[in-house]
């Protein structure tokens, strides 16, 4: 919808403040989701570090290696999310306050390539599980 502005012929788009709070929930969320994501990372490689030292070795590699390594992954992929949803919600705000179509400032590329990083790295993870304890 749109109003006139007094004193001239103009026409501005008006804001809706549930659609920009809507917006600021779903980033949150996103920042929600990342740091979990660092946190659990944070975990899994401090669990490596401590596989590490005890000199838990297995067929000639060292364990914690694999937990260190997927630890760091789950970290980098938290800080991606934050710097992803960050930019979506820079530019899905400039959209909705110039008025112009959202359905271009949420590509869904950014958001499938986090999803498909995180399926990879959970297959990795169930796989080291699974011969960790064979």
């Amino acid at each position: 919808m749109a109003t006139e502005t007094p004193g001239s012929g103009e026409r501005k788009p008006e804001h809706d403040l549930r659609v920009f709070f809507a917006a600021e929930r779903t980033l949150l969320s996103w920042v929600r989701t990342a740091v979990a994501l660092m946190g659990f990372g944070f975990i899994v490689a401090r669990f490596g570090m401590f596989i590490r030292e005890t000199g838990v070795v297995a067929d000639g590699i060292a364990r914690g290696l694999f937990s260190m390594s997927t630890g760091v992954s789950l970290i980098l992929i938290g800080v991606l999310m934050n710097i992803v949803a960050s930019w979506r919600h820079v530019r899905l705000i400039r959209a909705l306050r110039s008025g112009r179509d959202t359905s271009a400032a949420l590509n869904p590329t950014a958001v499938t390539t986090i999803a498909i990083l995180l399926a990879i790295l959970g297959l990795l993870m169930a796989g080291y599980v699974y011969t960790a304890i064979r």
